[in-house]
């Protein structure tokens, strides 16, 4: 599910802050507050902040991988999202002090287009190799024969063939993207490009031509902009430490997935694909990393 989880195996010590404030970081998390915005509000020094963001993700991960499995879904859609650690790719030949994982970073989703669960996550470069775990990692975890939807990333082919074999229903989704006519300028960087076209391409099964969609899952993409300011375009509140960042997305996908209540299904998207029976506080995180931290080792 991680491209590195061996950065992960370590242990945390730290002084236990009150339920409630720890309650309240974890929340201004999640609702797109930065570290250091966190550490004003609730009074504690940034480390802290960071530290418990550490320990919310290992528990987060640790979580997500036992629990999103045998997961009923008809329709998956899958999607790549855009990031940078330290700094972009392109300046990173003159960035100071750079780390060895610095610059762009991608972070692959699959959505269940009808809970909205995000049944899989892989932070990692968008190549072929990261293709073709992350498609592992979304069959692993599929009790149901789906259809499919990805972009038009070539190394998908070979990815999902390998992944799924036979067993399932795959198109590929391509968009054509033109500049805006009125986007003249230094401002037509703020502009969207506009889609002028989409290709439907049957690649595996029998998909339904009229469910070939990634729009679900592209929509997602703006909910992850929006509660993690790290993937903000043109932010300055990007990830320092490529650690950092897969501490976040661990932390935000189990609040998505079991806190959060989505409006197109009136209940959390762990709800509508029945891997509980009600909505979470964010106290019930907290409980997850107590718990966690009172295992004598962090293993993943």
């Amino acid at each position: 599910m991680l491209a590195n989880a061996e950065a992960l195996t370590y242990m945390f010590s730290m002084n236990r802050l009150p339920f409630e404030e720890r309650r309240q970081i974890l929340h201004l998390m999640v609702e797109g507050n930065s570290v250091r915005g966190i550490a004003r509000l609730v009074d504690v020094s940034p480390v802290t902040v960071l530290r418990y963001l550490a320990l919310a993700g290992v528990a987060c991960v640790a979580f997500h991988d036992k629990t999103v499995r045998g997961v009923k879904a008809q329709r998956v859609e899958c999607d790549e999202i855009w990031s940078f650690v330290h700094c972009k790719k392109a300046t990173l030949p003159r960035a100071k002090a750079a780390p060895a994982d610095a610059g762009d970073i991608w972070t692959w989703t699959a959505l269940d287009s009808d809970s909205k669960l995000i049944v899989s996550f892989l932070i990692g470069p968008r190549n072929a190799e990261c293709a073709y775990d992350f498609m592992s990692d979304v069959a692993d975890r599929l009790a149901t024969r789906v259809q499919l939807t990805t972009d038009g990333f070539r190394p998908y082919i070979q990815a999902v063939t390998g992944a799924f074999g036979i067993d399932v229903d795959y198109a590929m989704l391509v968009k054509l993207y033109s500049e805006s006519a009125n986007a003249v300028g230094p401002e037509r960087k703020y502009s969207p490009g506009i889609c002028t076209g989409l290709r439907k391409r049957r690649i595996l099964g029998q998909p339904l031509k009229a469910l070939v969609s990634t729009s679900y899952v592209e929509k997602h993409n703006q909910t992850t902009r929006q509660h993690m300011k790290r993937f903000a375009r043109l932010t300055a509140a990007h990830s320092k430490k490529l650690i950092n960042h897969v501490h976040m997305v661990a932390l935000y996908t189990a609040w998505y997935n079991f806190c959060r209540v989505n409006s197109a299904v009136r209940m959390t998207p762990a709800m509508a694909a029945g891997l509980t029976d009600r909505a979470w506080d964010v106290g019930k995180i907290v409980g997850l990393i107590e718990a966690y931290e009172a295992q004598p080792e962090v293993k993943l």
